[in-house]
């Protein structure tokens, strides 16, 4: 058998309209940090605390795209799952996202397209239940 065995994958003939997955992470100091190491994204107002007290958010806030990186987690492991690439993802930030806050990210299948093996998502971020990021997003499904 020479078939690589791929877990965490949904066949793209079963995936529906509606499908939904979550995922929930608190925001730490650590990883606002870490995401500025990774990104080179290292503006004040998510690093230094002087810098963000001045601001219009007064607390030193969480990157974007770091919220934005959830839905990545989501595609390349739920839904659709391994395997998965991104073909475009739109964004829009709404509220800012602070150090201790728990974002909650959800993805939901809005349509399908076999023939071209692509799939599309409606995107959401929440925090206390209020949209932080939101967007939509295509993926190809191997």
């Amino acid at each position: 058998m020479n078939t690589p065995l791929v877990f965490n994958t949904i066949p793209l003939e079963e995936i529906a309209v509606g499908m939904s997955v979550s995922y929930s992470q608190t925001i730490t100091d650590t990883d606002i940090k870490a995401f500025a190491g990774i990104s080179g994204d290292r503006n004040p107002v998510h690093l230094d605390e002087i810098y963000a007290e001045h601001s219009r958010y007064k607390k030193r806030i969480a990157h974007g795209l770091m919220t934005a990186s959830f839905f990545s987690a989501l595609f390349g492991t739920k839904l659709p799952g391994e395997g998965c690439v991104y073909v475009s993802q739109s964004l829009n930030f709404k509220r800012p996202v602070y150090i201790g806050d728990t974002v909650s990210a959800t993805v939901e299948v809005t349509k399908v397209d076999i023939s071209k093996k692509r799939v599309f998502f409606k995107t959401i971020c929440k925090v206390k239940n209020k949209i932080v990021t939101d967007g939509v997003a295509e993926l190809f499904v191997p």
